[in-house]
């Protein structure tokens, strides 16, 4: 039996009933204007009206049946609605405007019904379309009932006594409960400490050379969040779902990963392993283990399992291995793509995601083992005397570049064209000390960058580490200064450690300094990085053994600096270090 069509959702009384209140008491327009638009309004002469009376109400005019006509009058506007007698019979639909909110409730409820029509057909109309990658459809689908809900997500504004009281009900809190993180724990007592837990819409990357811990890190940063009643969401992109199991089993009775894996266990074990599988289905936690996946994708999973159970945590393991959902040029640029839908995943949701990222060999091949930001960016860094050609000719040492306020222009190689172009920088910054290797021209140019700095080779771009004497790299020609040529390499030699600047052209990805066409650093929109330094890696002697240094090398809204935890190696698992083996409040 056939449906019959119903009317689209409108109620024309209730709009004609909150004019005629507004028209009785404009002091109802407080209560109204905050959450009713004019295009909330199902007939178009209402919306007309109610937007006139917000032009009055915004140019402090009293609202009345005089001032209403004019302003309509003003705007063409008053005979298309009905002229003076439409808004008598408006004054007059209505004996007392004490309901005027609820009239409005009912006018803004009818348009989110209305929006949510509209998106299902936009939905509709994109599944029509067999062209489009799927993925993308579902996110595009997904995005217009979004667009519908966020329209609701208002602030009102709230006098300071509101606000006091609120401040000073937290400070209370806070009080009888000191040493509690702010954000989702990490469940390490001197880490949150530092941090204040995982904030929410923060972006955090847990960085490190292969086997030294990240995924153990994270995953005690999800276990210990559930503990909390935190629902946290794990995307593997490593290990497999029950291999994650495994891990958590192991961190949480304490047998031997090894042995699991291959179920040798001891008979009392038996109970000890029961009740761990117990406590763990209880936690709220939700894995996918999903290879390869993309960006997209992630955030798709992301939101329904938010709309479904709630999200207060997502871990991504690991970085490096998500594919992207745009044809990207190099890796480099594929894994800046990863790295902001990562924190726009973040800030939409409002939810801390954690990332492990895998640093290059560039750690391996200095004295000191420790990383720093350097290591953590594929494109690298140039040394602080290396001269930027700015667009106006001038050549100046990237390190008096930062901080500057005034919009910065470079040369720029156009990869279509091939010609220099000029172009805006973003930003400048000093991303901390790092080797450098020296490479010079056989017509005598110089320039130090790190390993992972890219020049522009007739084969692409290349790292300094993957080049050698007599290679062609890209470099403004002398006889004019708008186009390139190519120039051999001399030689390369490691040149020290030096202050490592950053800077970034959007767009064009690449710039001119010391006479060269370089890479340009990619944004980095890490909130926080953490590195993780075990020196008994790489001295068998050392007296600090399992102790692991957790490295906060960057924090966008709070302080930086080291805190110690014990890693247990033979069951991949990281406590409080041993002067800190004490219980803590949440």
């Amino acid at each position: 039996m056939p449906v019959p069509d119903k009317m689209i959702p409108q109620n024309v009384e209730a709009e004609e009933a909150v004019l005629g209140s507004l028209l009785i008491d404009p002091e109802a327009l407080f209560r109204v204007a905050p959450f009713l638009a004019a295009e909330d309004f199902y007939v178009q002469k209402n919306g007309w009206i109610y937007q006139a009376i917000l032009s009055l109400h915004e140019r402090r005019e009293p609202v009345d049946f005089v001032t209403l006509c004019d302003e309509l009058e003003r705007r063409g506007q008053l005979e298309e609605v009905g002229g003076a007698a439409y808004i008598t019979s408006l004054i007059n639909a209505v004996p007392s405007a004490i309901h005027a909110e609820a009239y409005g409730r009912i006018v803004e409820q009818a348009a989110i019904r209305r929006r949510l029509i509209g998106a299902a057909t936009q939905i509709a109309q994109l599944a029509y379309q067999e062209s489009e990658d799927i993925d993308q459809t579902i996110d595009q689908a997904e995005q217009a009932l979004f667009s519908v809900s966020q329209r609701r997500i208002t602030r009102e504004l709230a006098p300071i006594q509101e606000v006091i009281r609120r401040y000073y009900d937290r400070i209370e809190y806070l009080y009888a409960h000191q040493g509690e993180p702010l954000g989702v724990p990490t469940g390490f007592i001197d880490l949150d400490r530092l941090l204040g837990g995982m904030q929410r819409s923060d972006f955090i990357i847990v960085a490190a050379r292969p086997s030294v811990g990240k995924t153990s890190l994270c995953l005690s940063f999800a276990r210990n969040a559930a503990r909390h009643g935190q629902h946290v969401a794990i995307f593997s992109l490593e290990m497999s779902a029950e291999q994650i199991v495994q891990r958590l089993v192991s961190a949480e009775t304490g047998i031997d990963a090894q042995r699991l894996r291959l179920g040798n266990l001891k008979e009392e074990e038996w109970p000890l392993f029961v009740q761990a599988i117990g406590r763990l289905a209880d936690l709220p936690i939700f894995i996918d283990d999903t290879p390869s996946i993309s960006a997209l994708q992630l955030r798709t999973k992301a939101r329904r399992l938010h709309a479904e159970h709630g999200l207060d945590l997502i871990i991504v393991d690991y970085l490096q291995l998500m594919s992207g959902d745009i044809r990207a040029e190099n890796r480099v640029q594929e894994v800046s793509y990863i790295s902001r839908s990562l924190k726009a995943v973040a800030r939409e949701l409002d939810v801390p995601v954690v990332a492990a990222s895998q640093l290059s060999r560039a750690v391996e091949q200095r004295t000191d083992k420790k990383p720093v930001l350097a290591d953590l960016r594929e494109s690298g860094c140039l040394a602080g005397d290396t001269p930027v050609h700015l667009s106006g000719g001038q050549q100046i040492p990237i390190r008096e570049l930062t901080g500057r306020t005034r919009p910065l222009q470079v040369q720029a190689l156009n990869e279509t064209t091939w010609a220099l172009e000029t172009a805006d920088v973003r930003r400048v910054w000093q991303t901390g000390v790092a080797p450098v290797l020296l490479l010079r021209t056989r017509q005598g140019l110089e320039i130090e960058a790190t390993a992972n700095h890219k020049f522009r080779t007739p084969a692409g771009w290349l790292r300094l580490d993957r080049l050698v004497p007599g290679m062609l790299i890209a470099r403004p020609s002398d006889s004019c200064r708008s186009q390139v040529c190519w120039e051999h390499i001399e030689s390369i030699e490691p040149a020290g450690i030096k202050e490592v600047f950053d800077l970034e052209v959007p767009g064009h990805h690449n710039f001119v300094a010391g006479g060269l066409v370089v890479h340009n650093s990619l944004e980095q929109d890490a909130d926080v990085v953490m590195f993780i330094y075990r020196d008994e890696l790489y001295h068998p002697e050392t007296e600090r053994q399992h102790i692991a240094d957790i490295i906060v090398a960057k924090h966008r809204n709070g302080p930086t600096g080291t805190v110690q935890l014990f890693f247990r190696n033979r069951l991949a698992q990281f406590l409080d270090a041993e002067t800190r083996q004490q219980p803590v409040q949440f």
